[in-house]
């Protein structure tokens, strides 16, 4: 193998699928070129002619969704199932954001006031130009859909740069469109090592969409504000459960379970931290014990290995942290991690300053806490240095709880509903980033806002001119004392 490719592997067996083109600089900058150039055509376009090119390219990807899903199990050692899900849920994204980008990023008139009753008022959304994407790799067609399908609508061209551990979703995605698409570089896909990632931050493009760790959100927010680039940041989370005395028991300890340990704990909205309150904690726990001890990794398990291996390290540290500190152990133990797998780990009475509480494990394990009452509960999942998304399991209190917490999205009676939904935004707070994907504010976060004012009609009035009279002074000061004196208007 040359330096100009790199293998990749399958996480089961460390066996090689295929090996890709690692990306130069250079060649990272000649795409983004060759975007730009392509930038006006697509835009021309306009909404219908776009939406007609991304719903084709939608109609491809269901017709050979069983390919898509085999390539994702491949890199990543999903269950088939899961791959499949995934596949379906970016699909829908992508028909959502063809069909709304219209209706949501449309010329709007806005009312001008009294002092400018003679302009005509309007503003429009523009796309940024170029948007680079650097996905992730525990979900390599769903999150980066989040940001592409919603540029490309928004009249955007793209060049995405995949994961090293994921480069064959990302090349597919590329070839894919590419046999749609009405002319070349709309969507470009750059496969490389992280250094590719790095040119693509650095290169000519109009806004960057980054998924993955906040230590690196945070290099890459500090390359593009060198040139005033803007960044949307999806990255990590601790999320919390929280469950009140009234709720369904069976339906959360089921739901938490299924949130922390699919996918083997590698979804960032996945639950790391659960708050049972004190009446029903045993309960709680008897339930997630006997779930969690009918499940297992595997190649015919119900969840895969450690794509990436190096987050074994990690998992087992926060383990032994955490069993250091007092924690015990009710699934799972110090030597469930057995590479590339790790069995599923429950973790009690773990406490608050243990690293398994505060930061992102990223792997099949879960702290359950007991809380004294909600205000307690709330107190500690606001407590994280994250703020990307919860769950609440209560029957009469959950939207009352959920208002309370301070993340971007929050589930009640149920986990990881909201990327499934398409009109609503997905991102978080704090460490977990800024910026949204999905729903409107999605389209609108590939776009910028453009004013137009219009004079109408003339009037005898003129504010803006050194001509100004002093009867125009008095009826301006005399129209704001009339609008806002008494908070009228």
């Amino acid at each position: 193998m040359s330096q100009a490719n790199f293998p990749s592997h399958n996480p089961v067996t460390g066996a090689i699928i295929a090996e890709y083109r690692n990306t130069t600089a250079q060649e990272v900058n000649d795409a983004v070129a060759r975007a730009h150039h392509s930038s006006g055509a697509w835009q021309a376009l306009g909404f219908k002619g776009r939406k007609k090119v991304l719903l084709a390219w939608c109609n491809s990807l269901t017709k050979r969704i069983d390919e898509i899903a085999e390539i994702i199990r491949a890199e990543t050692g999903k269950p088939i199932s899961d791959a499949t899900l995934e596949a379906t849920l970016a699909i829908g994204h992508l028909a959502w954001a063809a069909k709304n980008a219209a209706k949501v990023l449309d010329k709007q008139h806005r009312p001008s006031g009294l002092l400018m009753f003679n302009m005509s008022s309007t503003v429009s959304r523009k796309p940024m130009g170029v948007v680079g994407v650097i996905g992730p790799w525990n979900y390599p067609i769903f999150t980066p859909m989040g940001s592409i399908a919603y540029s490309l609508a928004a009249g955007n061209t793209v060049v995405f740069k995949p994961s090293e551990f994921t480069p064959g979703v990302g090349h597919w995605l590329g070839e894919t469109f590419a046999e749609i698409a009405p002319f070349s570089d709309i969507f470009t896909v750059v496969t490389g090592l992280p250094e590719t990632g790095v040119a693509l931050t650095e290169s000519a493009v109009n806004k960057i969409s980054f998924t993955g760790s906040t230590r690196t959100a945070k290099k890459v927010a500090a390359s593009c504000a060198t040139r005033m680039i803007p960044v949307v940041l999806e990255c990590g989370g601790k999320d919390p459960v929280i469950v009140a005395a009234d709720a369904d028991i069976d339906m959360a300890a089921e739901y938490a379970l299924w949130s922390a340990m699919s996918n083997a704990g590698q979804t960032c909205i996945g639950a790391e931290r659960v708050y049972v309150v004190n009446e029903v904690a045993d309960k709680f726990e008897a339930k997630i014990k006997e779930l969690a001890s009918n499940i297992h990794p595997g190649v015919d398990g119900n969840y895969g290995p450690a794509t990436m291996p190096s987050q074994l390290q990690v998992i087992q540290r926060h383990i032994d942290d955490a069993a250091d500190k007092g924690g015990k152990f009710l699934i799972g133990g110090r030597d469930s991690v057995k590479a590339p797998f790790v069995e599923p780990v429950i973790l009690i009475d773990v406490p608050e300053n243990s690293t398994a509480v505060t930061e992102e494990t990223f792997g099949p394990t879960l702290v359950i806490n007991k809380v004294s009452d909600i205000q307690e509960a709330v107190r500690l999942s606001n407590a994280s240095s994250y703020g990307l998304a919860a769950s609440v399991f209560s029957k009469r209190d959950g939207n009352r709880i959920a208002d309370q917490l301070q993340c971007g999205m929050v589930s009640v009676n149920s986990v990881i509903a909201f990327a499934a939904i398409a009109s609503v935004p997905f991102g978080g707070v704090k460490d977990s980033g800024y910026g949204r994907i999905h729903g409107p504010e999605g389209l609108l976060e590939f776009t910028y806002a453009h004013t137009v004012v219009k004079t109408i009609f003339k009037i005898p009035l003129v504010f803006t001119s050194f001509g100004r009279t002093k009867f125009a002074d008095k009826f301006i000061k005399g129209a704001i004392k009339t609008l806002h004196s008494k908070g009228l208007g």
